[in-house]
């Protein structure tokens, strides 16, 4: 189990190592300008990680940081702010509930997107849970997260001259990371023990910290457990369907025993997806064990329960053939108190089909409180589940929604940061979740605001070019790949973004639906237009992989003049670059099958308006001035086919009669104000609403403190 060595640092700053150790500081441009004042290439060469950044630093910039009077004063200030984070003290959960500030909320997922350098998300469900725990942490909610460290992560991405993904899997540098050992072989007690198909699997812990709140993450990278154990927490969403159901009894009945042994009571059990569910079973075993029956268990664990469900598409909801779960459960039904029967029956989904074990099926029947994550999603769910409640009208199922937001200090650009605290007030992101609050974009002139984008849009393209050329340099990329990657784009004319993972009812080549009529809006000599790419396809995607083959050989296409870019291996610190730099954000997917969609929550944030279908947040965020609708105008029913010719068909339709004269009309200065108009509207509507911290006082305030309430009558 590897552990890090700490460098000495002098005296007067040694407490950096106790911020570097705290992600608190990757959402604080004042903590993060802390290391850029250090070595700021050195800081840039180490990918903004500050664990390993400490390890690299000169000693003499140390010293002279250390007896340098601007550099401590920005070194106690920040220290200040930290310190009075941690301590959740006059925080809005603390000051509204402090009855219930010390009843933990424990939030099991099987990613957490939190920084670059500990990859283990894949996309937008570590992502939104990233953002949970650290508005948790900013609005002082008791909140601990459960999850898993994957020692090789999800996979990196490398696109072949030819267009094909590459999946390349790096080990993890744990000394390079701000994890730091819990439960280890050298702990009292040992390693944690979970059986998993009549075997005992070892299990060690790691702590992350995010200001106030704690994640675990479980390492079964042990020498301890045999190779075929220790691969259960190699990969996420790696393997076959029995190395996903090891891991799930892992994550769930694994967690349960974590935070009992780690002393943690939590009042409330939150499962984000159902890949947790298996929690709920091992809750319930330890009370039947105390002396409860299963229903009186049932019922105590599924008041104190609450379950989101993050997507509509059937083959998101893991389903195990019955036989894998008997293997992998043989002897564990006995100790709730069921037969083998009675124990499928928790999983088994109403409306039949293959006899398999479904896990949202499980998560629906064992959580009181369970929702979508949007409006229209909350819709579906309950029409998807609607046959688990048959005596029930549709509306009447149990499932709301809590539409999701995004963490507004992470995604904000510092650019945009710096414009906010001018014109709004140094204490914005106090407000942020204030819809009246936002009346204030008017205040900000339009030149400032054109200015700042343009610099931000410059900023990508910068990054775009300097990607490329440390890939040309280590020769890791060719002549084709150097083109492709973004050298060829024009920083005036209008960039639209499309990223996000290439599953196919995403619709990532929907845009090249007709290649004449795109090739006439790209070529406009006096209102060109281009298009950048980004996002992941699961190894396993064939049809995934297919479409960024597809891609990658039109933007080879000498006819399209090099207005097509792909930038590969989408990840957080990408992300920012791009929600923060296009012009305009493409979302295009089959409705109603994209859940949320908050990588559009975060370019609106940042003054990029948004382009999709009325699916997902944008069918609650639209309102005519802050973006744009794709409206094909045809009815339900109609085959995939004719709905891709006909969202193709409006989407043209939109680009060339409203977005694109919208942002080539310009004053007599240069400043397109009715663009700006618009993308302030876009900002003024996202902010408050699709934040990140209203979405965590819903769930606190829907969800965990009736939650609580229920627990406390238990």
């Amino acid at each position: 189990m590897s552990n890090k060595t700490d460098r000495a640092l002098p005296v007067r700053i040694g407490r950096l190592s106790e911020l570097a150790n705290n992600l608190w500081w990757s959402w604080h441009p004042d903590a993060d300008l802390l290391f850029q004042h250090l070595d700021k290439t050195l800081w840039e060469m180490m990918h903004h990680n500050p664990v390993k950044f400490l390890q690299q630093v000169s000693p003499a910039k140390l010293d002279g940081a250390a007896a340098n009077p601007a550099f401590l004063r920005h070194y106690d200030g920040i220290m200040l702010a930290f310190d009075k984070a941690r301590s959740a003290k006059g925080t809005w959960f603390s000051e509204k509930y402090p009855q219930l500030a010390d009843r933990p909320i424990a939030y099991f997922s099987a990613e957490f997107g939190l920084h670059v350098s500990l990859p283990i998300y894949s996309g937008g469900l570590g992502i939104l849970a990233g953002d949970h725990c650290k508005e948790a942490s900013d609005i002082g909610l008791p909140l601990v997260g459960v999850g898993f460290v994957y020692q090789l992560g999800y996979f990196i991405q490398r696109i072949t001259g030819e267009g094909r993904q590459d999946s390349i899997y790096e080990p993890l540098d744990y000394s390079a990371t701000p994890l730091e050992p819990v439960i280890s072989r050298d702990s009292e007690g040992g390693l944690l023990k979970v059986e998993v198909g009549g075997r005992c699997v070892h299990v060690a812990v790691w702590r992350v910290k995010l200001g106030s709140i704690s994640v675990y993450l479980m390492d079964a990278n042990v020498e301890e457990n045999h190779s075929w154990d220790r691969e259960l927490t190699s990969r996420l969403y790696g393997g076959d369907q029995e190395m996903r159901i090891r891991q799930e009894i892992v994550l769930g009945i694994g967690g349960v025993r974590m935070l009992e042994r780690l002393g943690i009571r939590p009042a409330v059990f939150h499962a984000n997806e159902g890949h947790a569910a298996f929690m709920m079973l091992e809750r319930i075993r330890v009370l039947v064990q105390a002396g409860k029956s299963f229903k009186e268990a049932a019922d105590a664990v599924r008041e104190t329960t609450v379950f989101t469900t993050h997507t509509p598409v059937p083959a998101g909801h893991d389903a195990f053939p019955f036989h894998l779960v008997e293997t992998q459960f043989a002897g564990y039904w006995e100790s709730l108190g069921l037969d083998r029967e009675q124990f499928f029956a928790l999983g088994e989904h109403p409306d039949g089909g293959a006899p398999n074990f479904n896990m949202t099926a499980l998560a629906l029947r064992l959580a009181a409180r369970c929702n979508g994550v949007s409006l229209l999603h909350g819709r579906v769910s309950r029409q998807m589940w609607h046959s688990m409640w048959p005596e029930r009208t549709e509306d009447e199922v149990p499932i709301t929604h809590i539409t999701n937001g995004v963490h507004t200090p992470t995604w904000i650009a510092p650019e945009m940061n710096r414009l906010f605290a001018k014109h709004l007030g140094h204490d914005w992101l106090a407000k942020h979740d204030d819809p009246t609050f936002w009346e204030r974009i008017e205040n900000i002139p339009d030149a400032e605001m054109w200015q700042v984008k343009q610099q931000l849009k410059h900023k990508l393209f910068n990054f775009m070019r300097e990607r490329v050329r440390q890939d040309w340099i280590t020769e890791t990329a060719g002549p084709v790949r150097v083109l492709t990657g973004g050298t060829l784009l024009n920083p005036d004319a209008l960039t639209i973004g499309f990223a996000r993972r290439f599953a196919t009812y995403k619709r990532a080549a929907l845009i090249f639906r007709s290649l004449d009529r795109l090739k006439k809006i790209f070529h406009d000599e006096w209102q060109p237009v281009q298009i950048i790419f980004a996002g992941k396809a699961h190894p396993a995607d064939l049809p995934g992989r297919s479409l960024i083959h597809e891609i990658y050989q039109l933007a080879r296409d000498h006819n399209l003049g090099g207005r097509i870019a792909f930038v590969e291996n989408y990840d957080i610190h990408v992300a920012k670059h791009l929600v923060r730099g296009v012009d305009v954000w493409l979302n295009n997917p089959r409705v109603p099958l994209e859940a949320s969609g908050t990588s559009g929550q975060k370019a609106a944030l940042n003054g990029v308006p948004h382009l999709s279908v009325l699916d997902g947040w944008w069918y609650e965020g639209y309102k005519g001035t802050n973006g744009w609708a794709i409206e094909p105008g045809v009815p339900e029913g109609v085959s995939e086919e004719y709905r891709d010719e006909a969202d193709a068909e409006a989407l043209y339709r939109v680009l060339e009669t409203e977005v694109v004269p919208l942002y080539f009309d310009r004053d007599s200065d240069g400043v397109p104000r009715r663009w700006i108009h618009l993308l302030k509207e876009a900002i003024r509507t996202a902010a408050p609403t699709f934040s990140a911290r209203r979405m965590v006082k819903d769930y606190a305030e829907r969800m965990y403190v009736p939650a609580m309430n229920a627990s406390n009558q238990n």
